[in-house]
């Protein structure tokens, strides 16, 4: 499976009802699961992001369909990067001519 970084912002609807964010982080880990893929780690950051997510999951198809579906909630607000791991970046670079 593929691993992505996403970086989460609330919403302004988001902060406001931030004492329900463990409960919607727990329903978007069951909601990636349902689709085949995992969240391996989230945190809570400071600085630019408000959350930072890791996650695998089988497809950018699967990743996408996921950013849309909690992005439609209207609560947070995310950027997905998708990541290599060191030993993809090796074979890359590697495979360069």
């Amino acid at each position: 499976m593929a691993t992505y970084i996403m970086l989460i912002n609330y919403t302004d609807q988001g902060i406001r009802n931030i004492k329900d964010s463990p409960q919607r982080a727990d329903a978007a880990r069951q909601a990636l699961s349902d689709m085949g893929g995992e969240m391996k780690e989230l945190y809570m950051t400071m600085g630019g992001y408000d959350l930072v997510v890791v996650a695998e999951a089988p497809s950018d198809d699967v990743m996408a369909k996921f950013a849309l579906k909690i992005g439609s909630l209207g609560n947070v607000r995310t950027t997905t990067l998708k990541a290599f791991s060191e030993a993809e970046f090796r074979s890359i670079v590697e495979s360069l001519p």
